[in-house]
């Protein structure tokens, strides 16, 4: 069963966003994917105190100075490239193969895992607790995506191309394929009455998850949730059904918590946006998700107009590599790129990898952060900049 209402996060930018592309902008990331800048004047050198300095420590991982270019991919028409779902024909058993043997970010030096991430990782201009608050409280909502079936109406190529979508006829496939998501907007249900008041009452009265649904004792207490990943990660309410969400996966041995009920709210192929609806009667969660989605907002409200306009041009992204362990990387957004409707999407030089399709994308720099989970990494071009889906930001 699938809950579908309006939300915050469908709310449409109302002026016109303007084109930052700027080719004098685009410096090609060293092959562990720091964080490259171009300095094109002293008003960079002085946003950036920490820029060029090679007795830094490379594990704080601060900003360095390149002067390598690179040009974005020359395209006409969409900016598509290389997906970065997780492929793994032997299941959750081989991810950490995958992991070793990476040959985009072999050692994955540039990666932080979320337990470890601190102010030091952040570039000196934005050495502020409520920044890493933010940073950190969006990292707690990121969960990894495992998807064990394609669906058979999956398009030969993407909208308006002739490049080919991925996972085309294979539906005959049972492999494992991982991406990332995040949560977004946790409600609380009893008896069908909505304790939000964001939100309305529902036609049902008891909780939908899987271990309820059908069952003649379903819990009348249950929170539903959102999760915004990459429509090419899952892509219908067929491959919704065969998907399993891991939560809290910060490190290797953190303890498995799980939903497998999910459904699709809304997909955007062009767009490359899922949005996803969730279920879980499990109190424990249930509450933990409320707490962190309350804590998220108070750090939200401290921080949302603070940074607005900023030059610094940071980019983070909380996500899954290779199916294991949550990481954070640090980078720099590069274009902006205008695709009609007020909409936009990036490249950048953050990190990422097999396993990162359809973790949010933060641009530093834009006050409508309500519209924040809207914006997912979609790939890897063959430039060396990774890019993002489209949305209103």
């Amino acid at each position: 069963m699938s809950c579908k209402r309006k939300t915050q996060t469908d709310r449409k930018v109302s002026k016109k966003l303007k084109s930052e592309k700027k080719s004098t902008d685009l410096c090609f990331p060293q092959d562990t994917c720091g964080l490259n800048v171009c300095l094109k004047d002293q008003t960079d050198l002085a946003d950036f105190s920490s820029l060029g300095d090679e007795n830094q420590d490379t594990d704080s991982h601060h900003f360095t100075s390149d002067q390598s270019k690179v040009q974005s991919d020359e395209v006409e028409g969409p900016l598509i490239g290389d997906h970065e779902t997780q492929e793994s024909e032997g299941g959750e058993a081989d991810l950490h193969k995958y992991l070793v043997g990476c040959k985009k970010n072999p050692g994955h030096s540039q990666f932080i895992p979320v337990e470890t991430f601190t102010l030091k990782h952040l570039p000196e201009g934005l050495q502020y607790n409520d920044w890493y608050e933010l940073i950190k409280g969006i990292a707690d909502f990121t969960v990894r995506v495992s998807v064990e079936m394609s669906s058979p109406d999956r398009p030969k190529f993407w909208p308006k191309t002739t490049q080919p979508y991925p996972f085309y006829n294979m539906s005959e496939r049972r492999n494992l394929r991982t991406g990332s998501g995040s949560v977004w907007i946790v409600n609380k249900f009893q008896d069908g009455v909505t304790q939000d008041e964001d939100y309305g009452d529902t036609a049902y009265t008891k909780c939908w998850c899987r271990k309820c649904e059908g069952s003649n004792s379903a819990s009348n207490v249950w929170w539903e949730f959102k999760v915004y990943t990459a429509t090419h990660v899952v892509f219908d309410d067929i491959e919704a059904n065969n998907t399993t969400l891991r939560l809290f996966y910060d490190r290797d041995d953190s303890p498995v918590v799980s939903v497998d009920k999910v459904s699709v709210d809304n997909v955007n192929i062009e767009d490359d946006l899922c949005r996803l609806n969730c279920v879980t009667c499990d109190k424990t969660l249930g509450k933990k998700l409320m707490e962190m989605w309350e804590h998220y907002l108070n750090v939200w409200r401290k921080v949302r107009n603070k940074y607005y306009d900023s030059k610094h041009k940071l980019t983070f992204i909380v996500s899954h590599p290779h199916g294991c362990s949550k990481q954070v990387s640090v980078g720099q957004w590069k274009d902006r790129l205008e695709v009609g409707g007020f909409r936009s999407k990036y490249t950048y030089t953050t990190c990422t990898c097999p396993g990162s399709s359809g973790a949010h994308v933060h641009c530093l720099g834009y006050r409508d952060y309500w519209t924040w989970p809207e914006l997912v990494h979609s790939g890897s071009l063959k430039s060396g900049l990774n890019y993002s889906g489209v949305s209103f930001v």
